[in-house]
């Protein structure tokens, strides 16, 4: 009788979880990501880009990926002017800001450590980075444009060339934006396919979690295969009432896949390869799949790389359709 039960239960959430979907949120927020480093590394200029998402595209809201490296160059030296820049043309168009803080806040190699501070020690790096923060929060808190803090990205999922991970750190960090600014929630993100989100809720105000679909794995060297995320959307619905239930903090998306994920960087990996993880009918599909998981924000991931396609490529496709979804 016993396994039978058990039998029922598992059948039952296996059904659940594949031929269910949640609830649709009744209006869903869109915004994208921005990373002056990535537009640069496409060889676009990054002003140009950031204000066609603002003007062109209608992107209302932008997380904002300054790095440790650029903004700290020489220890103690602050160059604020081209953030400074980004902040003011987002209060100027109305729009709001996630200010990402730390060590960690995206883009290969995702830690972005100043190179007069590689040799430092673990603490003494740590000590330099809540410097750097406070810094930050210091100089932003009052621009009515940000909206909420991120610390880090995905500080607990470990991806990426970074010299460590330390949750107890990322407390003090949430600890010390929340005391510098305690008027704003404090985001921290994790993966949406390879965690429960638990760490990131037990620390941050809000949970972010990422939304890939279809991705290259790599074996070694240049050796991998292409694999689609069998998840169906109601694992990220489930896994957010896990969060609200124990936590009771809400969960939004803040990296959805909207560029390729290939074997090489973008601007060394074929048109071709790049269309095998991201097209129009791919990016379609993520944004049909996403509306599916019940999750009422999103922030593209790829902003750079569409625009990229435009002016470099003359093929505004993808560019033409998220604008549609910011339209609507």
């Amino acid at each position: 009788m016993v396994i039978l039960i058990l039998v029922i239960v598992v059948l039952f959430f296996l059904w659940l979880l594949f031929f269910v979907n949640p609830p649709q949120a009744k209006k869903i927020t869109w915004g994208v990501n921005f990373s002056q480093m990535q537009a640069e590394t496409l060889g676009l200029d990054w002003k140009k880009t950031y204000l066609a998402i603002l003007e062109d595209l209608g992107a209302k809201h932008i997380k904002l990926l300054p790095q440790w490296d650029w903004v700290e160059g020489k220890k103690g030296e602050f160059y604020f002017k081209d953030t400074d820049w980004q902040v003011a043309e987002a209060q100027s168009h109305g729009a709001n800001l996630i200010y990402v803080l730390g060590m960690k806040t995206g883009r290969w190699p995702e830690c972005h450590v100043p190179s007069w501070a590689e040799s430092l020690s673990k603490q003494s790096q740590q000590q330099e980075i809540l410097a750097y923060i406070k810094e930050v929060v210091l100089r932003y808190k009052d621009n009515k444009a940000i909206v909420a803090w991120q610390a880090e990205n995905e500080p607990l999922f470990k991806f990426g060339e970074c010299p460590w991970y330390d949750s107890d750190f990322l407390e003090k960090e949430v600890g010390l934006i929340k005391s510098l600014d305690p008027t704003r929630p404090v985001i921290v993100s994790d993966s949406g396919e390879q965690s429960l989100w638990f760490g990131a809720a037990n620390v941050g105000d809000i949970v972010g979690t990422t939304m890939y679909r279809r991705v290259w794995v790599r074996i070694v060297g240049n050796y991998g295969f292409y694999i689609d995320f069998p998840l169906p959307p109601m694992s990220y619905w489930l896994k957010a009432q896990l969060v609200k239930a124990f936590f009771g903090k809400k969960v939004i998306n803040v990296e959805l896949q909207a560029e390729p994920w290939g074997p090489e960087a973008l601007y060394n990996m074929p048109l071709q390869e790049q269309e095998k993880t991201m097209s129009l009918g791919q990016f379609n599909a993520n944004v049909s799949y996403a509306k599916k998981t019940g999750f009422d924000e999103f922030y593209f991931w790829g902003t750079e790389w569409w625009y990229w396609l435009r002016e470099k490529h003359n093929q505004p496709q993808i560019w033409n359709a998220a604008k549609e979804v910011f339209q609507k």
